[in-house]
C-alpha cells in the first residue's frame, strides 16, 4: 500500500522574517514545503534546514511578487511539480514611510502589487486546492496598521485594511467548511520590515518575536471553531480596538502625533 501523500504548504515571503517562521512551523507539523521569494539563496539554505530537521521536501520557487505575472509563475510551477496545495501564507509584503505627495510612484505601485494584488490572485489561484483539501489553511498576514487610518504610511495602513477585509470575507463564505482562513494581524515584530521601509516610525505597539507571532497564529488555527482574524499581542488587541470605536479624527490626530515628523 502506498505511503500517504505528505500535505504541502505554500509559504510567500519565506526568505525572511514570519515566512521563515512559518515554514519552519508547517515543517515540523509533517508538510512539504512550496518556499516563495526573491533571494534563491535563503530559500536553498531553508529547504536544506528544513530537510535536515523535518525531513520536509522543498519546492523553491523564486519570484518578484511585485511582478504582474508572479502569482501566476507560482501557480504554474505548483502545477508544474504534481502538488496540490493544502496550505497558503500569504505573508510577502513591505511598506513605505512618508508623506503621499512625496512617495515614489513606482515604489507605491510595487507595495500595491505585493500586499494587495498578488495577495488576492494567489489566494483565488490557490484556493480550490484548499478548499478540496480535508485539513485547508489559508493565512493572510495582516496588520494592526490595518485597523487605522496611517498617516505617513497611508498606503501601508490601506492595503493591510483590504487584506483583513478580504480575508474576513474569505472567512465568512466558507464557514462551514473544513476550510480555516485567517488574518493574522501582527504589531511590530522583530524583522527586516523597518529596514525595507527605511525607518522604524512603524514601530508603535506590542513589540514581539517572530516566534512569538505565529505562536499565536497556530494557537488560533488549532481552535475548534477559529475566528476570521486574530491580532497579536493584548496591548495591540487593545488599541486597535479602541482605533475603531475612537472618534475618526481623534484616532487620526493620535496616528499622527506617533508617526509623523
Amino acid at each position: 500500500m502506498a505511503a500517504h501523500p505528505r500535505p504541502v504548504a505554500v509559504v510567500t515571503g519565506a526568505s525572511s522574517g514570519i515566512g521563515t517562521e512559518f515554514a519552519r512551523r508547517f515543517a515540523a507539523r509533517g508538510y512539504d514545503l512550496v518556499l516563495v521569494a526573491r533571494r534563491r539563496d535563503r530559500l536553498d539554505a531553508l529547504a536544506d534546514e528544513l530537510a535536515t530537521s523535518h525531513a520536509a521536501t522543498s519546492t523553491v520557487v523564486v519570484a518578484d511578487l511585485a511582478d504582474p505575472d508572479g502569482p501566476a509563475q507560482v501557480a504554474r510551477e505548483v502545477a508544474a511539480h504534481g502538488l496540490l496545495v493544502d496550505a497558503l501564507v500569504n505573508s510577502a509584503g513591505f511598506g513605505t514611510y512618508g508623506p503621499f505627495v512625496d512617495e515614489d510612484p513606482a515604489r507605491v505601485a510595487a507595495e500595491i502589487q505585493v500586499n494587495v494584488t498578488a495577495l488576492t490572485l494567489l489566494s483565488r489561484l490557490l484556493l480550490p486546492d484548499l478548499v478540496a483539501s480535508r485539513r485547508g489553511i489559508l493565512v493572510n498576514v495582516a496588520s494592526t496598521a490595518g485597523y487605522q487610518p496611517g498617516p505617513w504610511f497611508a498606503v501601508y495602513a490601506a492595503t493591510k485594511a483590504y487584506v483583513l477585509s478580504l480575508t474576513e470575507a474569505l472567512w465568512a463564505e466558507h464557514r462551514g467548511s473544513r476550510l480555516r482562513v485567517l488574518a493574522l494581524s501582527p504589531g511590530p515584530a522583530e524583522t527586516e520590515f523597518f529596514d525595507a521601509a527605511g525607518t522604524d516610525r512603524f514601530r508603535i505597539g506590542q513589540v514581539m518575536t517572530v516566534p512569538q507571532i505565529v505562536d499565536v497564529a497556530f494557537r488560533t488555527l488549532d481552535r475548534r471553531t477559529p475566528p476570521p482574524s486574530v491580532i497579536t499581542g493584548l496591548r495591540n488587541r487593545v488599541t486597535a480596538g479602541a482605533a475603531r470605536l475612537a472618534p475618526t479624527r481623534l484616532t487620526l490626530r493620535v496616528a499622527s502625533r506617533l508617526a509623523g515628523d
